[in-house]
């Protein structure tokens, strides 16, 4: 969402725009703001250790409950598929405020997978008055759940946008805790969704430690979660293992840096699905299921799940046959220009001239 919030404070004579932030995940949201420079106007501070959804949902309800009270909006903008935004979305529903959805239309069409993303989107997009889709795969998707064709803005996802600031401004915090050695092939892993909690983390560390056992001229980087499910088994299986690196979550910007000087991606996120084809950087996806399938349609994501022999069998490939991994590598990027923002604010402007339009 930074993007859009700064295109819309770039253009005061057309928006007085307001930044409600609810410090969900604390730790990752300061140092985005502060590399975008971005202040809110409110934050609900909402963050607290081993919170639950049940706790997360209802202190957002009743937090913009009390924001969208004094401010009186015309139209909120939420993003994604975080709790927050679905909470934010019901309180806008609840108080006849407009919503506008922006990365709308993805789905896996089974509501537990992911978990609670994929039933956070649907009711988001359930009550959502603007639909900011990014691809025409994720514009087919609302149709199909009944939103009107004039509600939909196909505008490329504001990841790519985002993405494209990071990497092309001079840096001002890209250092590693790590030295990588520069002779050697460097492989990003990032992994935290709850569906690979337990025995799918212990198949995804065993098949990694082999990785790297197998290949000695490859290293490893994995920025580990917080989360014990996460940290537990990582440190256990992988902790003082020869060509990995255990690192710390990275700010958004020392870690674009490492996806531009990676060679292979393996993850179970969605925003990486999405930015690491733009780098023309091979993914293999750590999920069976994704809502981001155009990058896996194009052949740059590859599906292969939590599955031991599936991860060493596919990355193995990448390592060892070079004209696998350029099929992948030179695929196209289906995600968007860096322009997503811009067509966001158009269709906000078409909305602020006539909103009965959209109702």
């Amino acid at each position: 969402m930074a993007p859009v919030v700064n295109a819309l404070a770039a253009c005061p004579e057309d928006f007085d725009s307001k930044v409600c932030v609810t410090a969900q995940h604390r730790e990752m949201l300061d140092q985005v703001m502060d590399l975008f420079q971005i202040k809110p106007d409110h934050d609900l501070n909402l963050m607290k250790p081993n919170q639950d959804l049940f706790q997360i949902t209802t202190n957002v309800l009743m937090g913009m409950k009390q924001v969208l009270e004094a401010e009186k909006p015309d139209i909120v903008l939420v993003h994604g598929d975080t709790t927050t935004t679905m909470a934010t979305s019901l309180a806008c529903f609840y108080l006849k405020i407009p919503v506008g959805h922006v990365e709308a239309g993805l789905r896996t069409w089974d509501k537990f997978y992911p978990f609670p993303e994929e039933i956070n989107r649907v009711v988001t997009d359930s009550v959502a008055t603007l639909f900011f889709a990014p691809t025409e795969g994720s514009k087919q998707n609302l149709l199909k759940c009944g939103a009107k064709p004039g509600q939909i803005f196909l505008t490329g996802n504001t990841v790519i946008d985002a993405l494209f600031y990071t990497l092309h401004k001079p840096h001002r915090n890209g250092h590693l805790p790590i030295t990588l050695d520069d002779q050697k092939r460097l492989i990003l892993v990032t992994v935290h969704r709850r569906e690979n909690f337990g025995e799918p983390m212990n198949e995804i560390c065993r098949a990694l430690k082999e990785i790297v056992e197998n290949h000695p001229d490859v290293e490893m980087v994995i920025p580990v979660h917080p989360n014990p499910n996460v940290r537990n088994v990582v440190h256990q299986t992988l902790g003082g293992k020869q060509g990995i690196h255990l690192i710390d979550p990275l700010d958004y910007e020392p870690f674009c840096r490492l996806m531009e000087r990676a060679n292979i991606i393996l993850t179970d996120s969605g925003g990486i699905q999405e930015e690491a084809p733009s780098l023309s950087k091979p993914v293999l996806v750590l999920r069976d299921e994704t809502e981001r399938p155009e990058a896996v349609h194009m052949g740059t994501v590859k599906l292969i799940g939590p599955h031991y022999e599936r991860i060493l069998s596919e990355a193995t490939r990448l390592l060892n046959d070079a004209s696998a991994y350029q099929e992948m590598a030179k695929a196209a990027n289906p995600y968007g220009d860096g322009q997503a923002s811009q067509r966001i604010l158009q269709a906000l402007r078409e909305f602020q001239a006539n909103p009965q339009k959209f109702q």
